[in-house]
């Protein structure tokens, strides 16, 4: 080896690695922002179904197709939440802090 000479480094033999400019960095960390921000919306016991997603826009379009469900579950999702906001009462046993907190 000469010491004189510039070392160059590569992470292959294809040649040197290209420089990252600074829209590709904000890209990159905006797309980990955004996966592990839906990562982070997920139950526990459904991550791993979702983890080895590699790109933000591919784990939403996963997720919703897994949890939207068709017209008919929907309605009757929707009819529940109905029945459950009628029927909420407020107990006098619990304070106001637990009762905002179930509502």
């Amino acid at each position: 080896m000469n010491r004189d000479a510039p070392a160059i480094a590569s992470a292959s033999t294809e040649g040197p690695i290209p420089p990252k400019t600074a829209e590709q960095k904000l890209a990159r960390k905006n797309e980990l922002k955004a996966k592990s921000t839906l990562l982070l919306a997920i139950y526990d016991e459904h991550l791993l179904k979702f983890h080895g997603i590699k790109d933000a826009n591919t784990l939403w379009e996963e997720i919703k197709a897994r949890f939207e469900g068709n017209k008919e579950s929907k309605k009757m999702q929707k009819t529940i939440l109905k029945q459950q906001y009628e029927n909420f009462t407020a107990s006098r046993s619990k304070g106001l802090d637990k009762t905002y907190d179930r509502f």
